[in-house]
């Protein structure tokens, strides 16, 4: 059976709340198999790098700030079709715009706090999964 594979990142806000576990079922009941997963904090220089791309943007400090507040939940994920089918399972950035049983509906608590990421591209699966994990971590 062909796979592949996306990235996640369970937020500082999901992982404050406690919703690990909740969260990892949900992905898991979905057919996703995780294939590395961690439990680890991003420094503020990992987080500038992480989310380069939006550095020109107004939110950029905040979101900063937001993601190295606390701890997170790093993992790869494998399933087929992964990266389009786990963008479903977490919904809209936007918690109240989310369909009615997306982890960002169920967990979120706004678009700044959202709990989850979620890869938008395989190029950028492999780019997140790689900036979090080494080869030797996945299984």
């Amino acid at each position: 059976m062909a796979t592949n594979r996306t990235f996640t990142m369970l937020k500082p806000d999901a992982v404050e709340k406690g919703h690990i576990g909740a969260i990892l079922e949900k992905i898991s009941a979905s057919g996703f198999r995780i294939v590395a997963m961690k439990l680890t904090q991003m420094t503020k220089a990992d987080a500038e790098e992480f989310y380069a791309i939006h550095s020109e943007r107004p939110f950029f400090g905040e979101l900063v700030e937001y993601m190295t507040r606390g701890p997170i939940v790093a993992a790869i994920l494998e399933k087929e079709n992964a990266v389009e089918d786990f963008r479903t399972l977490i919904g809209a950035t936007n918690p109240a715009d989310a369909a009615e049983g997306t982890i960002r509906k169920l967990y979120a608590a706004s678009i700044g706090e959202n709990a989850v990421h979620g890869s938008d591209s395989d190029e950028n699966a492999a780019i997140e999964g790689a900036f979090h994990f080494a080869g030797r971590d996945m299984f």
